[in-house]
């Protein structure tokens, strides 16, 4: 035989070989499957020949505030034996487990020999991380006959525990809330980092230690309320096509021309048209348009614009606060509580008037000296001059934009009587006007998609719901919401003061969105606790206090810390404290009128 066909038949037996290996192995791993199939079927099989009744097991699993627990654990025992479901209970992480679903609730069959249920007991056993374990046991006098077969319901009531996945949590949520609070990381990626790092304990520690299991992929997708970030979304494309027509700088133009040089008017008509503006559109974005027209203004006046630009700061946090839509704090309370728009102006609008007022008098006051210095040669003439600087580029736009802000508005305030949530309305008023652009060719699709939606903020909201959502899942917030019911002793007088100037102190200081959404589920809580707290008093007083206590300091809210940038890029810089004498002193005004009003109609 030749050296080829040697090595030929060499590599033919190598490769027989090889496949008959791989076909021992399959029929071993084949043998063995179908050996514990028949094992695990065991008793099944013994049953077999014998008649059988059907026990039909359904209950709810609620924590210690009554609140149902999702993807608990069940097992269930007959006699002290593990009894394993006929149907139901499959949508657990291994086949045949019983697990609640998402408001607690669980529901199983299991076929038992006949006739035994009478004389027997049945145990049914929870399990979750971060929850102390629990069973109850039923006699057979407590099962109920039905015409199918036999019904138990098992209702428990389990209590948290700190155990390794709480401590985790906390540790993570506090770390990644100082990271935002402080700017020491951009916001969105402290939050996704906070996330993403739960997440991934979960699935790895706590694969192996369910001790470890912080919360699932289908919690945390659950968790982000998508009606915020939709809502955000479409008022962010509305505003993004509007301020192309120029609307805002003519606006601000009018009214240095209704006051005719008169600095107190001046301001007072700028903190009003800025107050009505942030109410229903975003006010970061209208004092991004409007600070460098009232930067122009105030130069020309002879004055700091700071004796401008404070006063009308301080006004778009408090006309912010008076709708569903003006602040993101007020959006987030409106989604999870089920408010509706005409609840927030209601609600909330009256003292944000009686605020305004208030604001218009203390300014006079911070700034009247400042005021006085004002000189112009030639009214006129500045007039003439900012009539032709600040004008409306693209009419048509403009009328058309205004007839979709009146639809939207329209449905803002009746979407409570059609039981639509408010960012159906929002991107549908979004996707007129996209489109209405894109087929005149007046708007650029790319730009607007890439400059307009403020993508890194609506992945801020999503990381930051799955961070609150792993925390409450843990029991951190119960242990807080418990706190404040005990400190207020049951009172609403005390829950609304506590909550009022707890959020408004901590707002002036750290970002007011994730507090608010922190303070959520606690507020929820305590709603349903306190005596007359149903009214919803509570979710007004986070409202006054997040909303108003960022006029607290230069980083208390986003329109703050942009309008203040500019100013400072634009040579009028202001320190920290500067900025605290005047608005903090106007935040406690505010909060104290809130909170009055509050004791008050309440």
């Amino acid at each position: 035989m030749k050296k080829e066909e040697y090595n030929c038949w060499k590599d033919r037996i190598k490769v027989l070989s090889a496949l008959s290996f791989m076909v021992v192995v399959i029929l071993f791993l084949v043998s063995s499957l179908s050996f514990a199939s028949d094992a695990k079927e065991g008793p099944e099989s013994q049953l077999q020949g014998r008649e059988m009744d059907s026990l039909d097991l359904f209950g709810k699993i609620v924590n210690p505030h009554n609140s149902g627990v999702d993807d608990a654990e069940i097992e269930v025992f007959l006699n002290g034996e593990p009894l394993k479901p006929f149907h139901g209970g499959q949508h657990g992480h291994r086949t045949g487990q019983i697990r609640t679903e998402s408001d607690g609730t669980f529901q199983a069959l299991f076929r038992v020999p006949k006739g035994i249920l009478s004389t027997s007991t049945i145990t049914v056993k929870v399990h979750k991380p971060s929850y102390k374990e629990k069973d109850i046991s039923f006699a057979g006098s407590q099962i109920v006959k039905s015409y199918s077969g036999y019904l138990l319901r098992a209702d428990l009531k389990i209590k948290r525990r700190a155990g390794p996945a709480f401590w985790i949590a906390t540790v993570i949520f506090v770390l990644a809330y100082i990271l935002i609070s402080f700017e020491l990381l951009h916001r969105t990626l402290a939050a996704m980092l906070g996330a993403a790092t739960m997440l991934v304990i979960s699935y790895t520690f706590g694969t192996i230690n369910p001790e470890y299991h912080i919360l699932s992929y289908e919690s945390a997708i659950h968790a982000i309320d998508m009606n915020v970030i939709f809502l955000l979304m479409g008022m962010m494309i509305i505003v993004g096509i509007l301020k192309n027509t120029g609307v805002f700088q003519w606006c601000a133009y009018k009214c240095y021309q209704v006051a005719r040089g008169n600095v107190i008017i001046l301001s007072v008509i700028l903190m009003s048209f800025t107050a009505v503006t942030s109410a229903f559109l975003d006010n970061v974005t209208t004092m991004l348009l409007l600070t460098p027209v009232t930067i122009e203004i105030a130069t020309s006046l002879g004055i700091s614009p700071i004796a401008l630009l404070i006063p009308e700061i301080l006004a778009s946090n408090i006309g912010g606060t008076a709708t569903l839509i003006g602040d993101p704090p007020n959006i987030m309370i409106g989604s999870y509580a089920g408010l509706t728009f005409m609840d927030f102006v209601k609600n909330l609008a009256p003292v944000c008037i009686i605020s305004m007022a208030i604001l218009a008098i203390y300014s006079r006051f911070a700034y009247g000296r400042e005021y006085s210095k004002a000189h112009v040669k030639d009214i006129s003439a500045f007039i003439v001059k900012l009539r032709e600087e600040y004008k409306i580029t693209d009419s048509n736009l403009l009328v058309v934009g205004l007839i979709v802000m009146s639809i939207v508005i329209a449905m803002f305030l009746t979407h409570g009587y059609w039981h639509m949530e408010v960012s159906v309305a929002a991107l549908f008023g979004a996707g007129l006007l996209f489109t209405y652009g894109i087929l005149t060719k007046k708007v650029d699709l790319a730009k607007l998609i890439e400059r307009d939606i403020e993508w890194t903020t609506l992945l801020f909201f999503m990381f930051l719901f799955i961070l609150v959502d792993a925390v409450e899942e843990v029991g951190l917030l119960d242990i807080i919401a418990d706190g404040v019911f005990h400190f207020a002793h049951g009172s609403l007088v005390a829950a609304i003061c506590l909550i009022l100037w707890v959020s408004a102190i901590t707002s002036a200081f750290v970002d007011n969105i994730p507090f608010t959404a922190t303070m959520l589920p606690i507020v929820a809580y305590l709603t349903k606790v306190i005596p007359g707290a149903e009214s919803g008093v509570l979710w007004w007083a986070l409202a006054f206090g997040a909303c108003f206590g960022g006029n607290g300091t230069m980083i208390g809210a986003s329109a703050n810390v942009v309008t203040l940038g500019i100013a400072e890029s634009a040579g009028f810089p202001i320190r920290f404290f500067e900025y605290m004498k005047v608005g903090f002193i106007y935040m406690i005004l505010s909060v104290a009128v809130a909170n009055v009003w509050l004791l008050l109609f309440y």
